[in-house]
């Protein structure tokens, strides 16, 4: 197998197509569940949930920012798959000086189709690779959005509440979705105020499920403090998981559309 360089632009040798796979990304875990590598993938992190199979089947290597190393030492993995922003640089620089470690840093949509295919490159799963980006892509191609895009606050975090900026994956979805990011202006994920909400004149605010399970009763909460603003729920693993979830993404893009559109 050739050299690769990876999407933080290191160079990693895979000798072979990888038979012992550790996935360090919950989102990538059930990607290569989908790209069918049932047999090759041995670990995973204990939030890697989906599919739920592998959740109570596979060897958990501890968190995403706090990786049992003894465990990963023990299976000696001939290939591990990390993203930069969830997993910690330091304890993947340990692990790079032991085994090929190919790393993803999806900020976009076309991030992600770059790393679908290089990772269907990587584990010999080239054909399924190309089969599900192209899927994927009729998919967002099929999606209508009007205009104008209705002004959105995206939040992920509660005290403080935190939202997402221009350079974020998350983003680049709020925008496929139909849907105008009002701090796109901002980098990664700011913390904002509810008196910068009103200000903004923001039309919509939506709840994510992750990281921070936002539920009903914060919905009713918010609501009290900006009573002409439409809040809802959404689901933040179609949202920010950036492997095969995308599949799923537009049919819910269409009837969040559908929900908010119809909402009084």
């Amino acid at each position: 197998m050739p050299v690769l360089i990876d999407q933080t632009g290191r160079t990693v040798s895979i000798p072979k197509t990888p038979q012992r796979i550790i996935s360090l990304v919950p989102s990538l875990t059930e990607l290569l569940f989908d790209l069918g590598l049932q047999n090759e993938v041995t670990g995973i992190t204990k939030f890697c949930i989906h599919p739920t199979e592998w959740f109570s089947s596979k060897t958990r290597v501890g968190g995403t920012k706090q990786l049992k190393m003894d465990v990963i030492h023990e299976m000696q993995p001939d290939l591990i798959i990390a993203n930069k922003e969830e997993n910690v640089k330091e304890q993947i620089e340990e692990l790079e000086k032991h085994y090929p470690i190919w790393i993803s840093d999806v900020n976009n949509l076309e991030d992600a189709y770059e790393m679908i295919e290089q990772i269907g490159i990587i584990t010999g799963k080239e054909q399924p690779a190309h089969e599900m980006i192209d899927e994927i892509k009729k998919n967002f191609a099929q999606l209508e959005t009007r205009n104008p895009k209705p002004e959105t606050c995206y939040l992920i975090w509660q005290k403080p509440y935190m939202t997402i900026g221009g350079d974020t994956f998350i983003h680049s979805m709020l925008q496929a979705a139909g849907f105008n990011n009002i701090f796109a202006n901002k980098k990664r994920y700011p913390e904002v105020t509810v008196a910068e909400l009103r200000t903004l004149n923001c039309e919509l605010v939506f709840l994510s499920s992750e990281p921070f399970p936002f539920q009903q009763k914060h919905v009713d909460e918010l609501q009290t403090q900006l009573p002409e603003t439409k809040i809802v729920l959404v689901d933040g693993e179609i949202f920010s998981w950036y492997g095969s979830r995308l599949l799923k993404a537009p049919a819910y893009f269409k009837n969040l559309q559908s929900a908010i559109n119809n909402r009084p």
